[in-house]
C-alpha cells in the first residue's frame, strides 16, 4: 500500500509514483479515475483551453506571444511547438467544460481575454475540472507545470493554447490520464493522439496508442506513416516496437526486391532503410544491393551533392560492402556517387575481411549481430559468397573458395541447386554450382559440383580445373576430382557424385565433410596454354 502521507509534489515521490505507473506490472497502471474527469468535486484547478485557427499554409504557427497580446499569461501549448509557459487569474470561476465561440469583436475586446486580433483569433473556449496530483503523476509536463515554485503555480486557471486540428486529440489524452482508455480505433485518430501524448510527456499513453497501432492492420502506407513520424516521437522508447513492426513489415513485403523494383524505387528514404536493413533480402548478391540503393539515390536526389551527402550519412551504412565482389568494389573507388575518403574506407575494410579465415570472419558477423551495424553480416543471397586468389605467374591462374551451411546443403534435396557469385578468370566469367544429383549407378541421391562459364555464344575458353574438400581427421583440403575442359560459352563441366557416396551418407552426423557444420569446397582452375 502506498504511503498515505506521500507527497505528490515532492520530486522523489512523483518520480516513484510515475515509476510504478509506468511500470507494465505495476497494478497501479490500471487504476481509474475516470469518474472524477471534469467534476469539481475531486479537482483542484480549472483548465481553460483556447482552440485557435490552424497556422496558415505558409508555415507561420499561429502562436501568440503572451506577453506580448494580454495582460494575463497564456500557456501556448500548439502540439507543433510549446513557446510560453504561463497562467491566468480570472475573478470569476468559468463554467466546467463551457465551450464559447466568440465573434470577432469579443475575440478583439473581450475584458476576459483582452486579446487583440493582430495575435491571432479564439475560434472557442473549453474549460474543464482538473486534478493537478492526476495530470502531474501521468506526465513529467504537468508535474513541473504545477511545481514550478512561483506565484502561478498556486493559482487555481491554467490556460492551455492549442490548434483547432489538436482538439481532439488533446480531450482524448486528457481523458486517457483518468480512464487509461481511448476512444479512438483509427491510425490517423490514433496517431494524433499520440503526437499529444509526445508534447505533453504522457509515456503511458504513448505505449497505448504505440499498442493499440501495432494491432492494426499494417499496410506499406501505414507502416511509412509510422516510419516518418517526427524525430522526437521516433526516439521515444514506447514507439520503439511500433517502428519495429513497420520495419518488420516492409521487409517481409519486400523480401523478394526483384518483384517489385518499380515500388521500391518510389519509396521514401525511412523505407528504403527499412528493407536494406534486412538479413533476410532476396537479391542475387551484394552487388545487386549497391546497384538498387545507387538507381534509388540517383532518382529520388538528383543533385550530386544531395546524393553524395545522403549515401554518405544514411544509405551507405546498410550496403554489406564487405560482402561485394572485387569487381564491383574497384567501381566503388570510381564512383563519384560516394565521397572519395569514405569509398576508400569501407573498400579497404572489405578487402581486409576477405582476407580473414572463414571462422574469424565468422566470428566478426557473430559479434555485429547484436549491434545495429551489420556490414558483416552475411544475407540470404541468392548466390553464394565466395573468395577468389588470382595468380598471374607462371600461369594465369585462380583458387575459388566456397562454403555451404549444412542447413544448405540440406536444402538442397532431393533436386536443387545453388550457384556461387561470378569470378573472374583471363577476362571469362565463371560460376560454381553444387547440385543435388540422382546418381544414375545406384539411383540415389548425391552430391555434385559443377563449374560453369557464363558467356554465351561461339566464345571457347581452354583450363585445367581441380575439385577439393575439406575432410576430416586432418580438416586439410583434399582433391575429389580434376580434369579439363574447353568451354564454349553457358556450358557447364562437373562431377555427379563429388564425394562417391549417398546423399545419406553425405549428410548423416559423422558425415567426414562437415566440419563446424560447414561445408569447405576449393576450386582451382588454369588456363591451358
Amino acid at each position: 500500500m502506498k504511503d498515505k502521507n506521500l507527497d505528490l509534489f515532492d520530486p522523489r515521490s512523483v518520480t516513484s509514483v510515475m515509476d510504478s505507473d509506468y511500470s507494465p506490472n505495476a497494478s497501479g497502471r490500471d487504476a481509474d479515475f475516470a469518474f472524477a474527469f471534469n467534476d469539481s468535486n475531486f479537482s483542484d484547478r480549472l483548465l481553460r483551453i483556447e482552440i485557435m485557427a490552424d497556422a496558415p499554409s505558409d508555415g507561420a504557427d499561429g502562436s501568440v506571444d503572451a506577453a506580448g497580446c494580454a495582460e494575463e499569461q497564456i500557456l501556448n501549448c500548439n502540439l507543433a511547438d510549446v513557446d510560453d509557459a504561463g497562467f491566468e487569474n480570472e475573478d470569476e470561476e468559468p463554467v466546467a467544460m463551457n465551450e464559447e465561440s466568440p465573434s470577432g469583436d469579443e475575440a478583439a475586446n473581450s475584458n476576459d481575454s483582452n486579446w487583440s486580433m493582430d495575435c491571432s483569433t479564439v475560434l472557442r473556449v473549453k474549460t474543464l475540472h482538473i486534478s493537478s496530483p492526476i495530470l502531474a503523476a501521468k506526465s513529467p509536463f504537468f508535474y513541473k507545470l504545477f511545481s514550478n515554485g512561483m506565484r502561478e503555480s498556486e493559482q487555481r486557471h491554467v490556460t492551455l493554447r492549442i490548434n483547432a486540428s489538436e482538439e481532439a486529440a488533446l480531450m482524448e489524452l486528457l481523458n486517457f490520464m483518468y480512464s487509461n482508455t481511448l476512444s479512438a480505433t483509427t491510425a490517423p485518430a490514433l496517431l494524433d493522439v499520440l503526437m499529444a501524448a509526445d508534447k505533453f510527456e504522457v509515456a503511458s499513453c504513448m505505449r497505448h496508442c504505440s499498442r493499440l497501432l501495432r494491432n492494426l492492420p499494417m499496410t506499406p502506407e501505414s507502416a511509412l506513416l509510422y516510419l516518418e513520424l517526427p524525430s522526437s516521437v521516433l526516439m521515444a522508447d514506447a514507439v520503439q516496437p511500433l517502428t519495429d513492426a513497420a520495419k518488420q513489415f516492409l521487409a517481409a513485403r519486400y523480401k523478394d526486391i526483384t518483384k517489385f523494383q518499380e515500388e521500391v524505387m518510389s519509396l521514401p528514404l525511412a523505407g528504403i532503410e527499412a528493407i536494406l536493413a534486412s538479413d533476410d533480402l532476396q537479391v542475387a548478391s551484394e552487388d545487386a544491393v549497391y546497384d538498387l540503393v545507387l538507381k534509388w539515390a540517383r532518382a529520388q536526389y538528383p543533385k550530386l551533392e544531395e546524393r553524395k551527402e545522403i549515401l554518405g550519412s544514411r544509405l551507405g551504412r546498410y550496403i554489406r560492402f564487405p560482402y561485394m565482389t572485387c569487381r564491383k568494389l574497384k567501381k566503388v573507388l570510381t564512383c563519384n556517387d560516394f565521397d572519395h575518403d569514405l569509398a576508400s574506407k569501407v573498400v579497404l575494410e572489405s578487402l581486409f575481411f576477405k582476407a580473414e579465415a572463414p571462422h574469424r570472419q565468422r566470428a566478426l558477423a557473430a559479434e555485429e549481430s547484436a549491434t545495429s551495424s551489420r556490414r558483416f553480416v552475411e544475407r540470404a543471397y541468392k548466390y553464394r559468397p565466395i573468395k577468389v586468389i588470382e595468380f598471374e605467374m607462371p600461369r594465369h591462374q585462380c583458387v575459388v573458395y566456397l562454403d555451404l551451411k549444412r542447413e544448405e546443403c540440406a536444402n538442397l534435396f532431393p533436386n536443387g541447386r545453388v550457384y556461387s557469385q561470378a569470378f573472374h578468370l583471363g577476362g571469362q566469367g565463371f560460376f560454381l554450382s553444387a547440385h543435388c544429383n540422382m546418381d544414375q549407378q545406384n539411383s540415389s541421391n548425391c552430391f555434385g559440383l559443377f563449374l560453369g562459364m557464363q558467356e554465351k555464344g561461339s566464345v571457347t575458353f581452354a583450363v585445367d580445373y581441380e575439385f577439393s574438400a575439406r575432410s576430416k581427421p586432418t580438416e586439410e583440403y583434399i582433391s575429389k576430382y580434376k580434369g579439363n575442359y574447353t568451354f564454349t560459352g553457358g556450358k557447364a563441366v562437373g562431377y555427379r557424385n563429388l564425394f562417391a557416396i549417398s546423399w545419406t551418407s553425405f549428410m548423416a552426423e559423422d558425415s567426414l565433410y562437415f566440419i563446424n557444420g560447414i561445408l569447405h569446397l576449393r576450386a582451382e582452375l588454369t588456363i591451358r596454354n
